[in-house]
């Protein structure tokens, strides 16, 4: 290269990185002028998972202090749980804890604020690219168990990778639901839709894949690793009810309440959209709303919108009992945020 060409191209990638790392790094939220976006809690370490136990009691995943933290209605916080490798999912269940690890489900009797007597119901699933992420239940009572791959595209050596699990909560046993999913982060009941859910396809392929938002269908194969550029749905596959921006990563989900001040309707979904490095510019960093529907086929589709934008890392994401929305980033230090309607 040029020695007087050389100053420019050093400018021109500096800001190519800095326009990479800046979303990472900043939050700027940006919503519609109906609505606000209030800083509740922060330096929260590496938030994976968001759970309302009530309208007064909160528990939030800390990946990387190894940590359940339980926050009261004011949002003080104490440490529940510590000691945990990767904590990604957690869930209350007729006074039981369930809490998702890398590669581990554990259960514990949960009362007056405290665990005790914890056991392992699920161990030893492979945890490398990816690893087990939520925990959910469906109606009649099941665990749904969101297991990560091992690889970003390759043939899984153990079934339960790249798949959705089911649990029984009182033996730990457990089968796969459903195949072919690269990577769920998480999902939720949806009345008269069923269980929707995330799923991030590969990477290194330009505009292939779309990120996907998904129907359950118990049995079903969502087309991960068969799916190409050339063949986006393989034969025999389930294809994705709604999609965004491919490499984006679309994670926490959670359903609209009824009573919310959030647009949307009892079939609206909102889920987190964290961002990636694997684009050119930055994508992501958002919050999109799914309006799910059926169309003149009888089909289930979403229609996804922006719906909060410059959020920085946004991963775990719930509504509160009250309709409120909370959200944490799980980058600069760990925040939590509440997105309501001004008053």
């Amino acid at each position: 290269m040029r020695k007087d060409l050389l100053p420019g191209f050093i400018f021109l990638f500096s800001i190519l990185v800095a326009r990479e790392i800046y979303p990472y790094a900043v939050s700027n939220p940006n919503v519609d002028d109906k609505y606000q976006v209030q800083l509740i809690a922060e330096g929260l370490g590496g938030p994976t998972c968001l759970h309302f136990i009530d309208s007064e009691r909160l528990l939030l995943c800390d990946r990387d202090g190894g940590r359940i933290l339980l926050f009261d209605a004011n949002f003080s916080s104490q440490v529940l749980i510590e000691g945990l490798h990767q904590p990604h999912g957690v869930l209350v269940e007729n006074d039981t804890l369930f809490v998702s690890e890398s590669g581990r489900l554990t259960k514990y009797d949960f009362e007056d604020n405290s665990v005790a007597n914890p056991e392992i119901l699920v161990e030893g699933i492979p945890s490398k690219n990816h690893q087990t992420n939520s925990i959910n239940i469906l109606p009649n009572g099941t665990l749904i168990w969101h297991s990560g791959s091992t690889c970003n595209v390759c043939i899984e050596e153990d079934e339960r990778n790249a798949a959705l699990l089911w649990v029984d909560s009182n033996t730990g046993n457990h089968g796969v639901l459903a195949s072919g999913v690269r990577n769920s982060f998480d999902g939720v009941w949806v009345e008269s839709i069923g269980y929707v859910f995330t799923d991030n396809g590969r990477d290194w392929e330009g505009d292939h894949p779309h990120e996907e938002i998904n129907l359950l269908i118990e049995g079903g194969d969502y087309g991960w690793p068969n799916d190409t550029p050339e063949t986006p749905i393989p034969a025999g596959s389930i294809p994705p009810i709604a999609v965004w921006t491919p490499h984006t990563s679309v994670n926490g989900i959670d359903v609209r309440p009824p009573h919310s001040d959030l647009p949307g309707t009892n079939t609206t979904v909102y889920a987190s959209v964290f961002g990636s490095w694997n684009t050119l510019l930055p994508q992501g960093h958002e919050i999109i709303r799914i309006d799910l529907g059926i169309n003149g086929q009888g089909q289930i589709i979403g229609e996804p919108i922006r719906f909060a934008t410059d959020l920085g890392t946004p991963l775990p994401l719930r509504f509160h009992p009250d309709g409120d929305l909370y959200y944490a980033t799980f980058g600069n230090g760990g925040t939590l945020y509440k997105i309501s309607l001004k008053a």
